[in-house]
């Protein structure tokens, strides 16, 4: 699907498709440009299929469960969890993602995060976008897939993170007791960022309840399925 929503995605946007892993990672991404989240810099980013979807920012992959814990978690791990359930696009879907300095997409992101951020003038000098593309869920007998995007963005001195949910129709998988013909139920998704410490994390609302089914519909910019948060020095805009 595509709507104003998604930024253009898809392997005539060239993009790399991940390999389908259902307990897989994807190689590490080296980042053209480094990016600050929570106060450190990056120069690596994990796209993590390890059962969950999830943007990792370090290389010990230790927390392999499926199943979401509430933030904060307390280990020195900083990631982003776009939509942290058990996914299996083994079963159906894709995991698209490029680093792009295309100057048409770099000014619509620019375009954005300007509106949403006016007192902060920003002008994208690279992103990185990540999408989730009718992605099913493990243990899944339906035909349900999420469709969800991650961009993160900077100019070199700011650091925005874009959450992007277009379709959501599933919750949970089966291992977090989620019924495998609905994909709903049990344990749900969790979303939010996590900065490895026990005060700078942030959960969206609905997490972990039968309530994120409908965050195509909330915000924190006023678009409905957007959320977009500073991230250099997290900051929590407009909830």
């Amino acid at each position: 699907p595509t709507g104003s929503l998604l930024y253009p995605y898809g392997p005539h946007q060239g993009d790399e498709t991940n390999p389908k892993h259902d307990d897989g990672t994807s190689e590490t991404i080296t980042l053209s440009v480094p990016f600050t989240f929570y106060g450190k810099t990056h120069q690596t980013v994990f796209v993590v299929f390890e059962f969950i979807f999830r943007l990792q920012f370090f290389t010990s992959l230790k927390p392999r469960q499926y199943t979401p814990d509430p933030f904060p978690l307390v280990d020195g791990h900083p990631f982003v969890a776009p939509y942290w359930a058990d996914v299996d696009n083994v079963l159906g879907g894709d995991i698209f993602y490029r680093q792009t300095t295309d100057p048409v997409l770099l000014e619509d992101i620019s375009r954005d995060i300007t509106q949403y951020f006016p007192k902060s003038p920003f002008t994208a000098t690279w992103a990185l976008v990540v999408t989730w593309d009718h992605v099913a869920y493990y243990g899944s007998t339906s035909e349900k897939g999420n469709t969800f995007q991650a961009v993160l963005t900077t100019d070199s001195k700011i650091f925005y993170i874009i959450l992007n949910y277009w379709d959501i129709q599933w919750t949970t998988g089966a291992a977090s007791d989620g019924d495998a013909e609905t994909g709903l139920g049990g344990t749900p998704a969790h979303v939010g960022f996590n900065s490895g410490d026990d005060t700078n994390f942030y959960n969206i609302p609905g997490s972990q309840t039968d309530a994120i089914i409908n965050i195509t519909t909330t915000s924190n910019v006023k678009v409905p399925g957007r959320w977009v948060f500073r991230v250099d020095d997290f900051q929590v805009t407009g909830v």
